[in-house]
């Protein structure tokens, strides 16, 4: 199957990357389309404010249209689905953002969704998001575990804090299903499904899942007009 699936870090961390490559190794199968993924050299170290989503983007779509005859479909791997919709205007491919499609995936998990914040300063952005894409209804609530993208290295702490995060999102917010708010997370993934014995969505998985779906079945980036 010709084209790759470019799934772009939209920060610089390449430990991010090597953990977003992680994640998607399971969806690598013969015949499916190639997955790469890469980091945005010119991004923030982490992606931590609104002003960093912002400033990010005119990269993004740089590093993207240079892709663009090589590529299958792009996935921009931020929680904050950062150029997602100005990556959907210039390219011709699907373009899918791992926030999106996290949290539509959960809603096929569970009745309300709650999500693992890294910092607290990001929950504004999400809940900004989470109203444009009308999920508030079956949303449950939204918690950080407050650890940057540098302090989140240590992966005792973040299991820790992420399983005290998702056992108050589901005991006192009701979630019945979970969503990590963050890139190259999924080691945590099968700890948190057994301590806490619900859904815990890994949104890079979810992406990539989607993108090698519509990839297989022939479903282009942008809709077709009408003539």
């Amino acid at each position: 199957m010709s084209g790759t699936i470019y799934v772009i870090n939209p920060n610089s961390t390449e430990r991010v990357t090597r953990g977003i490559d992680e994640a998607v190794a399971p969806l690598r199968m013969a015949g499916g389309p190639a997955i790469e993924c890469l980091t945005l050299a010119d991004g923030p170290p982490g992606i931590q404010s609104q002003r960093d989503v912002d400033g990010l983007i005119p990269a993004l779509l740089k590093r993207a249209a240079a892709l663009e005859t090589e590529a299958a479909a792009f996935v921009v791997a931020c929680f904050s689905d950062p150029g997602m919709h100005s990556l959907r205007e210039q390219s011709t491919k699907p373009v899918l953002g791992i926030a999106e499609c996290g949290v539509l995936t959960a809603l096929t998990l569970g009745q309300r969704f709650g999500i693992i914040a890294m910092l607290e300063n990001s929950i504004p952005r999400h809940l900004r998001y989470l109203g444009a894409m009308g999920m508030m209804d079956r949303f449950a609530g939204d918690l950080p575990v407050n650890l940057t993208i540098q302090e989140m290295a240590d992966e005792r702490i973040t299991l820790e804090r992420m399983i005290g995060v998702g056992r108050a999102l589901r005991d006192t917010h009701h979630a019945d299903v979970l969503v990590m708010g963050c890139a190259g997370m999924a080691r945590f993934r099968e700890p948190l499904e057994r301590e806490l014995g619900v859904p815990v969505v890994e949104p890079t998985q979810a992406a990539v899942t989607m993108a090698v779906g519509r990839v297989r079945l022939g479903w282009g980036g942008r809709p077709l007009t009408r003539g």
